[in-house]
Order: structure tokens, then sequence, then C-alpha cells
């Protein structure tokens, strides 16, 4: 019974802010900025015409983890006999 109240007095929660919820005007961009803008900011470079944040620590992180799944991969490929 308890759970039940709960989940729709969070279901109630969350309708109501969503519902509220408002979204800011949209803007646009200026034309072939947004690729570039991505790139610089993916290295963590200043010459964007949008600014942005510096993903150049998550751009690291997710290659030492592929590097790391894809090493994991051909060991686990190799057969018993193989050196």
């Amino acid at each position: 019974m308890v759970t039940g109240v709960l989940a729709v007095a969070l279901f109630g929660l969350l309708s109501a802010v969503f519902v509220t919820a408002g979204f800011g005007t949209s803007e646009g961009f200026p034309t072939g900025a947004i690729t570039r803008s991505i790139g610089y900011a993916m290295f963590n470079l200043d010459a964007g015409t949008i600014d942005s944040e510096g993903f150049l620590v998550a751009f690291i992180t997710i290659a030492i983890v592929l590097d790391a799944a894809l090493d994991g991969a051909v060991m686990l490929a190799k057969r018993e006999g193989e050196n």
C-alpha cells in the first residue's frame, strides 16, 4: 500500500515539474559555425565562434577506455595455442 502511494506521489510530482517547465526561446547559429565549434571544443581550443566547454579530458578518457576494450577483445579472441 505504501509503495503504491509513493509511486502515485512521485508521478504527481514529476507530472507537475514537466507541465510547468518553461523553455527559453531558440536561437540560430551562423552557417558553418557549428561543426567548426564542435571540433574546437573537443580539443579545448578557444577559436570557435560559439562559446562552449572544453571536452579534452572526456575525449582522452573515451580513447583510453576504447583502447582497453579493443585490447581485451583481442586477448579473448586469441586461441590457447597461439602466442
